[in-house]
């Protein structure tokens, strides 16, 4: 069954540097393996740093997030489409509902009209084929639904908690988890 345009939360015991509390946004999945891109780790370059043209596009804080550990050096275009709008705008390719792809290289002012929000990621998280479903059955992950707005979150600090919150039983008594429970 394909994850794409569901969230992975970072269990508690996923103590992985890179992976530590995040949320992931799943672009695509198959048999072949995943990708997708952290959604909540904001970084302090600016996005004008390196795309001053979207610069004026960019859902607020207006920086570059780091999606992931895979190819640092390449950019991500995540935006959603205003409306509800069957045809996918030109440069944008659907991942789920009115979430997709946007083509970086494409002329800003071609898109900009159709989008409602725009993050751009500095890398991916990336997943080979059966990996993910081994972190999944050892319980490294947890796979949520998404929310239309959890990928342009205002405070992506405060989404790996509010994500956890929202769900039901014990996922949300987890959102209490301390960040280090020896201090608890």
């Amino acid at each position: 069954m394909s994850l794409t345009g569901r969230l992975l939360v970072a269990a508690p015991a996923l103590t992985e540097a890179t992976f530590v509390r995040t949320v992931v946004l799943l672009l695509d999945h198959d048999a072949d393996g995943a990708l997708g891109v952290v959604v909540n780790r904001p970084t302090p370059v600016d996005v004008s740093e390196v795309l001053p043209s979207w610069q004026p596009y960019a859902t607020t804080p207006g920086v570059l997030f780091q999606g992931g550990p895979v190819s640092l050096d390449s950019a991500l275009g995540l935006a959603s489409v205003s409306g509800g709008t069957e045809d996918e705008p030109i440069g944008w390719r659907r991942v789920a509902g009115a979430l997709g792809l946007l083509d970086l290289d494409a002329p800003p002012e071609v898109v900009a009209g159709e989008m409602a929000a725009l993050r751009i990621f500095a890398g991916y998280a990336g997943w080979g084929a059966g990996q993910l479903e081994m972190e999944l059955a050892e319980g490294s992950w947890y796979v949520v639904a998404a929310q239309p707005d959890d990928a342009f979150s205002a405070d992506p600090a405060g989404l790996w908690r509010a994500v956890l919150r929202r769900q039901t039983g014990e996922l949300a008594l987890l959102s209490t988890y301390p960040a280090d429970p020896s201090l608890n």
